[in-house]
């Protein structure tokens, strides 16, 4: 991997960091389970929990093979000293699982948690460890191995509070047959967007798979729209009280978000993220704007798939703002505060092993996902998805983060999500949805 280009991406600033906490739900969701490596150590020793978003032993996902492939070089590893547990539990429910096992008492030793205001209500609860000696005094090899600016977004008031194990950037995957079929170049402009959507759909194909069940899929698009519209000011001018949710720029993406939306498949609405993503590797949808994590979820479904998926940035707004900003974000890991001792160190132990050389060879190699150390990344071996995503990310001028893990708070972000998708759905017009985000900020954010 180009080492520079990616540590000078994320000194720009990985995520705007303008968020404030929030409460924890106490709804426990359905029941998780053990996997890979969830049994007990047969020989004995200090054991330790992790819980993820998704099943070790039955994913297709490759970034989750990887994970287990971890887990159990681990466990080899200290057969006898340390074990770790898997928690795992569907992707949906992780948040309320996570949230109701702290508020019962039961906090993992370790858990997978996204940059954003879901981050900062457990550091501002004292529910995560501060990791700063850990790295910089404990183990400066350790923090030394790390890409630049990594721990920008998941530092807070100068104390690290999560270990990072990939990235990713947000951008539009396509069909190259579909394509080549309908005789279409990636867009590069709105415009075009919408041209090559009409020639697209008059061939009898979807142009835009997109899932508004699963909400945050749809807020990538709007997200990238608003973010196209006003570019950076969008963000700070929300989060400083000095611009409004009805500002043109915003409705201006909300338009735009009911006119793309007339090109996603008709089940849209009902669509999970899941179902969206096997219309475009089935061949019905021509194009899927999404993280570039769904690589491995792809490659690891339908192999045959890669071959046929291009990548291209998300398609300038003409006359706007700056079209080379990327969405981009981390998986991260943070330790609960309340472990000592042998289980500290256990879980410690374990987070190396998520940074180590074998597993971040395996992120770029095999994942598709960026690493996060500075190990070397053959990429005559990556999935072919790898080198789009690269050469998109060679470009880019900034990088910003979702917009409904870049607000004042979870909830906050959770009402954008639901703005959006009630564009989408025509339950109101764009400035009726976001009038009534600007209401909620009015009353929970700016004048609290």
């Amino acid at each position: 991997m180009k080492k520079q280009m990616v540590s000078m991406l994320l000194v720009l600033g990985m995520v705007i960091s303008l968020m404030a906490g929030c409460s924890v739900s106490t709804d426990t969701g359905e029941e998780s389970k053990s996997s890979s490596g969830g049994n007990k150590s047969s020989g004995g020793g200090t054991e330790i929990s992790w819980i993820f978003y998704d099943d070790l032993d039955v994913s297709t996902d490759l970034v989750t093979k990887g994970y287990k492939e971890v887990i159990e070089r681990f466990n080899e590893a200290y057969d006898g000293q340390y074990h770790v547990n898997v928690i795992t539990t569907p992707r949906e429910e992780y948040d309320t699982k996570l949230n109701a096992l702290i508020a019962s008492g039961d906090v993992p030793d370790l858990f997978t948690c996204h940059p954003g205001p879901r981050m900062k209500q457990y550091v501002d609860a004292g529910l995560a460890a501060d990791l700063t000696d850990i790295l910089q005094k404990d183990n400066p090899d350790w923090y030394g191995s790390f890409t630049d600016g990594i721990f920008e977004k998941i530092s807070y008031d100068g104390k690290i509070m999560a270990i990072p194990t990939n990235f990713s950037a947000s951008l539009t995957f396509y069909n190259k047959e579909i394509f080549d079929e309908v005789g279409i170049e990636p867009p590069t402009t709105y415009d075009e967007l919408i041209a090559a959507c009409e020639k697209i759909k008059a061939a009898g194909y979807t142009p835009i798979a997109c899932s508004a069940k699963d909400p945050w899929c749809i807020s990538i698009i709007a997200g990238y729209l608003c973010d196209r519209e006003g570019g950076p000011d969008n963000l700070e001018g929300i989060a400083n009280g000095i611009l409004d949710w009805t500002s043109e720029s915003y409705v201006k993406a909300g338009e735009k978000l009911v006119e793309l939306s007339k090109y996603f498949q008709e089940t849209a609405a009902g669509d999970s993220n899941d179902q969206a993503n096997a219309e475009f590797t089935g061949g019905k949808a021509a194009m899927l704007v999404q993280g570039s994590w769904v690589i491995s979820e792809m490659n690891g479904s339908k192999p045959e798939f890669e071959e046929k998926c291009g990548a291209f940035r998300f398609p300038a707004i003409e006359g706007k703002a700056d079209p080379d900003r990327m969405m981009v974000k981390t998986d991260n890991i943070m330790m609960s505060s309340d472990i000592d001792g042998d289980k500290k160190e256990a879980a410690i132990a374990l987070l190396k092993y998520f940074t180590d050389e074998t597993a971040q060879k395996y992120v770029g190699e095999v994942a598709g996902k960026f690493p996060t150390t500075k190990v070397d990344i053959d990429e005559t071996k990556a999935p072919k998805q790898y080198a789009y995503v690269e050469e998109v990310l060679g470009n880019t001028t900034g990088t910003f983060g979702f917009y409904n893990e870049s607000l004042d708070s979870a909830e906050a972000g959770d009402n954008f999500d639901n703005a959006m998708v009630d564009i989408y759905l025509g339950n109101q017009t764009p400035k009726e949805a976001l009038q009534k985000l600007q209401d909620f900020y009015e009353k929970n954010v700016w004048n609290k």
